[in-house]
């Protein structure tokens, strides 16, 4: 669950959205087209979703690359009833865009982003950074701070890793999280996977997945290897679901948290 927004800006509508200003230059792109390019973009928080979204004045989104859609998802984006298929020299992204009802936010188009759903613009930027997945919450924090705790991981009984200079990462809504140094792991017990994910607090991640007897989610264990500067901390390290082992700390064996990642991890943004 995202923090309680309480600034002054955010403002809620009849159809139960929050939305502020938000005064970065946002651009999206799809196959290499500007859809998108934005200096005034509103923040949106729908109704039970955890993340936010953009959307965009019209007159900043390429609005002849739009068509009404074929065939509208009409059920979701909180009562949206009008959708746009985005057409790129016939190649056509059906439902890539839509409007929402609420009348202070008339004018304004949202897109789907790739990486969160699997359809919609494939590279988004703000100012002159990539981000991933879905904008960044500005009621969010991260935080990475190395640690001289001693953090021991076993999975069915067997130690996979042990350290005494973890860095730990502290995210608003998510259990804390543990980054361990490779040489205090048992990656040979892990074998490297195919999978990655995006996050726009952390970069990139890669996985592994546990060689040992079924059980164990899929992507147990992540890294990033090239994090985004302000978690440049964790660059390397290799961190496990809280939800699929058991860590302890200081000698105190954590509660295996609940989450919307303890079924399968495989496919979520890592932590």
């Amino acid at each position: 669950m995202s923090a309680p927004r309480t600034a002054a800006s955010v403002r809620a509508t009849p159809e139960g959205l929050l939305w502020e200003p938000s005064g970065r230059w946002v651009r999206g792109r799809m196959r290499g087209v500007t859809v998108v390019d934005s200096p005034h973009p509103v923040l949106v928080w729908e109704p039970g979703v955890p993340v936010p979204l953009y959307a965009f004045p019209r007159a900043e989104v390429r609005t002849d690359l739009l068509r009404p859609a074929a065939r509208p998802r009409t059920g979701t984006h909180t009562g949206s009833r009008i959708f746009y298929d985005l057409d790129l020299d016939g190649e056509v992204l059906e439902n890539a865009a839509w409007t929402f009802p609420a009348a202070d936010l008339a004018g304004h188009v949202a897109f789907e982003w790739s990486a969160r759903t699997g359809r919609g613009l494939d590279h988004w930027y703000e100012e002159e950074e990539e981000i991933f997945v879905h904008p960044r919450d500005p009621y969010k924090r991260v935080d990475a701070l190395p640690s001289s705790r001693h953090v021991r991981v076993e999975i069915d009984g067997t130690v996979v890793a042990d350290t005494r200079r973890p860095v730990l990462l502290f995210e608003t809504g998510l259990p804390t999280r543990y980054y361990l140094p490779r040489e205090d792991v048992r990656l040979d017990l892990f074998r490297p996977t195919g999978h990655s994910t995006g996050c726009p607090y952390k970069g990139t991640a890669r996985y592994w997945s546990w060689r040992g007897a079924a059980g164990v989610p899929p992507d147990v264990v992540w890294s990033y290897p090239d994090p985004l500067p302000a978690v440049a901390a964790v660059r390397g390290l290799l961190a496990f679901y809280n939800e699929a082992v058991d860590i302890t700390v200081d000698g105190a064996r954590l509660e295996r948290p609940t989450t919307h990642f303890g079924r399968a991890p495989s496919g979520r943004p890592a932590d």
